[in-house]
Formats: structure tokens, sequence, C-alpha cells
């Protein structure tokens, strides 16, 4: 990228992670980094330019260095990370420093964290299903390969462990390059996903980027414009299929929140940025599949005070081709996966994408559980025994589905001594289907809990395959 003439000016005001820098010659243009001439530097990202002469910008890694008149150099262009090959295995900062105590990297062509998204005619759609393991994913709200996915919920509902989860079973079986980034989440789970990722030894096919909730509000939110940069290099370079996992999108929209109000620009509706929409879609419209590669993503998004109609995660939802809904009351009756089947929606559920037999027996578990919602209040006010034989038997169904479609994951194995399971959409399918069919009407709902496929039925959770 060529970058034109630089120039020297010094800050004149300091305030909330805001910093005004005067210059006597031109001005940087918006997004340019500028850098102050100390040792170590402290970035500076143009936000604004508020009046004559003055660049207001964000201070992204602030220190004690940092004070009035202290002189700042414009480099002539924006916040730029390396890319190439080199870059897996490693886990990365912001600016493309790795935070890993392994060795320096060589000297990697560097590009923008902004870019321009791929123009509507360069997309590809792939239209197949990308199979996670996890039987509730895999039947009712099928991943689209190329496509992205949001694991909506609130606090404490198992969205971390979920995401954790589809890293071990997808990544291990992945064709392409994987890249984790980290927006605003704790540095515990960070450390623990690197050296989980090693003892898996899926590692050496990953790259790893992290914003951390104690950095700047400029940090997190541009270190998801900084991650895929890195992805668009393997996918339009090296002509690699990506997997885009990201944690969590919330923090991306709070970032952009906590800067829009840094600037002094009056909130909208519920304290929000008014560029909210806008925001999100630049990151967004970046992630999609073009005929170099596929680049598939999967988001978790917090949802504040379990409140779907919060505007971050209404401005999530139009993003996404499946949006799996964690639930409160599901989390607190001790069904892991939390996933709500009646709310969790995949646009690849239909006959024309699915098989006619995926979509038979997945419609028929929606509508069991549906006819099982509806009946939760008679049962409550009269009790099981008023129901008709058919509410009866559909209720058993219902019952013996919910508990089928938990599953113990390998993420969770130290916690609760239950060996992992991954469970091929085939086994999900005839599992169900038995179910459905009336085959254990004499068995014990408890029976169906924390199993693998219905093969596991007559040995205890957690117990190898009968295969």
């Amino acid at each position: 990228m060529k970058q034109r003439s630089t120039g020297v000016g010094h800050i004149v005001r300091l305030g909330g992670g805001i910093a005004d820098v005067r210059f006597d010659g031109a001005l940087p243009s918006i997004s340019t980094r500028l850098v102050t001439l100390t040792d170590p530097e402290i970035v500076i990202e143009v936000a604004s330019l508020p009046g004559e002469g003055l660049a207001r910008g964000l201070v992204m890694n602030p220190s004690a260095d940092l004070r009035i008149g202290l002189a700042v150099r414009d480099t002539g262009g924006p916040i730029e990370v390396p890319v190439g090959e080199e870059l897996l295995g490693r886990m990365f900062n912001v600016f493309g420093d790795t935070i890993d105590a392994g060795p320096p990297l060589g000297d990697l062509p560097r590009r923008p964290i902004l870019r321009a998204p791929v123009p509507l005619v360069a997309r590809r759609v792939e239209g197949t299903i990308f199979e996670t393991g996890i039987k509730a994913i895999d039947l009712l709200s099928p991943l689209e390969r190329g496509g992205k996915a949001g694991l909506f919920g609130g606090a404490g509902v198992g969205k971390t462990v979920l995401i954790t989860e589809m890293i071990h079973n997808m990544v291990a079986e992945y064709d392409g390059v994987s890249l984790f980034c980290g927006i605003g989440e704790r540095s515990r789970e960070a450390e623990e996903l690197y050296r989980e990722m090693g003892e898996a030894g899926v590692l050496e096919n990953t790259v790893m980027m992290f914003g951390q909730m104690n950095e700047s509000p400029g940090v997190r939110f541009r270190v998801g414009h900084a991650a895929l940069t890195m992805a668009e290099y393997f996918r339009d370079d090296l002509r690699r299929n990506v997997l885009v996992l990201i944690d969590n999108i919330f923090r991306f929209v709070q970032a952009g929140s906590e800067v829009s109000g840094l600037l002094g620009r009056i909130p909208s509706r519920v304290g929000y940025q008014p560029t909210l929409g806008t925001e999100l879609a630049d990151l967004e419209e970046r992630i999609c599949s073009t005929d170099r590669g596929t680049m598939t993503s999967i988001q978790a998004v917090y949802v504040p005070a379990d409140d779907f109609t919060d505007p971050a995660a209404t401005h999530t939802f139009a993003h996404l081709s499946a949006s799996i809904v964690l639930s409160r009351k599901k989390a607190s009756e001790g069904l892991y996966p939390a996933i709500d089947p009646l709310k969790s929606f995949s646009r690849m559920l239909t006959p024309g994408t699915v098989s006619p037999r995926h979509y038979r027996i997945a419609r028929g578990v929606r509508s069991t559980l549906a006819e099982y919602e509806d009946l939760k209040d008679i049962i409550a006010m009269l009790g099981l025994e008023e129901l008709s034989e058919r509410d009866r038997a559909i209720v058993r169904q219902a019952r013996q589905l919910e508990r089928f479609l938990t599953q113990p994951f390998f993420s969770t194995e130290a916690m609760t001594g239950n060996r992992g399971r991954f469970v091929t959409l085939d086994a999900t399918l005839d599992s169900c289907e038995r179910i459905l069919s009336g085959e254990f009407s004499d068995r014990d709902e408890g029976d169906f809990y924390m199993i693998g496929s219905i093969d596991d039925l007559d040995g205890p959770p957690g117990a190898p395959d009968a295969a």
C-alpha cells in the first residue's frame, strides 16, 4: 500500500482514552495510525478531525509516558498486521505482535486491517452442511459451509463452552485454516484455549488473535478487523478454506459504543451508538466465500439480560445463516447444551438443502417439542393423568427427545467425569427416528440423558459406542 508523506504533531489534549493532536501541516486521514516518538511507541488511531489543524484519535495502548506536549508522528497509513503461513500456530494482538512467548516472526508483508468487503459478483454460496458432531445443532440448526452462525445467550448459559466444543470437534477434522478471534474476553479463557488446542494437536493450523477485556476500547473495536485481514490472506492468496471463530461479537458492539461515547456522539436507542448497524456490517460483510476459498464463521453473541430484542442481538441476527439460541430455562434444568430448539433457526433446514429424511425427522422433532410446550400449562394445572392417550405419548416422546438432545462434551470431561461424544448426523437421525416411532415407549426418560447415539442406551452415560 502506497503511503503519503508524513508529518509530526504534538498532543494538546488528553482525556478518557482520547488524544487531540495538533499538526502545523497537512492533517492525517481518518483511520490513520499515529505513533509517539517514545520507546515503546504508543499508537493513536485517528477517529475524527474536529477542527483546523486538529486530529482526534483513540489511544490504543496507553502507558505512563503519555502526556500533553508529546511529539506524535503520522505514519501515513492505517494499522497493519503481518500475513503469511508463518502466522499458523501463533497468538497475536491487534498490532500483529506475537503474545505467545514464541520466537519472533521474520520480516513478513503487512496489510491494513481495514479493507473493503468482496464485491457481490465475486461471492460464492457453498450450500453444503458443516457437520459439528453436536446432535441438537446438526439436526435442528445445521451450519452452512461458507456461512455465518451465531450462538446467542445471556451470561452463564454455555456460549463459550459450546464454541470451545465446536473448535474441538471441527478444527481437528477441518481441511483448511482456523482463526480464533477473542474480543473483550478473559485472559484466562485465552490461555486455556491456547493450551488445549496445543494438546489436541490442531494449533499448527490455527491462528489466534486477542483483544482482551482489560485493553482499550479502540483495541477491542479493531481486533476483529485485524483477524479478518489475516483470514482473507489465507482465503484469497493461499486459496485455503478458513474457519473463523469469534468470541464475543457483543463485546465488539460494546467497544464501538464506548468509542462513540468517548468521541462525544449522542447515543441512540438503549444507549448504543447511532452507527451500530454500519459498524457491525463493516465487520460481518467481510466474512464471505469466493471462488478462491470458503470462509465459515461461528460467533458467540452475549445477549444482555436475556433480552433478544436488544439492538445488539437484533442487528447481529440479520447477518447470520444460522442462529442457535441458548435458553436459561434449559440450563437451569441441567439440559446441556442448553439449546432452545423452537427458537433456533437455520436457513439450511429446507427440503432443497438437506435430505428429505433429515427435513422430515427435524420437523417431527420440532413439532413434538412444540406440542409438549403447549401442553405444559394443562399438565401444571390438571396433571399428566388428565391428558388423552395421544397427548401422553407426545409428552413421553418430547421428554425423551429433550434428554436425548443433551450431550457430554469433550471440553467438560474434567468437570463432569463423562467422556465427550461426537455423534454423526446419520446416527442422530436414526436415533430420533426411532424415538419418534415409539420404539422406546417403555423406557424411562432419564435413560436418554447425556448419551451419544441411541446405541448407547443400554450402557452407562459416557460409555463407548456399542459398535
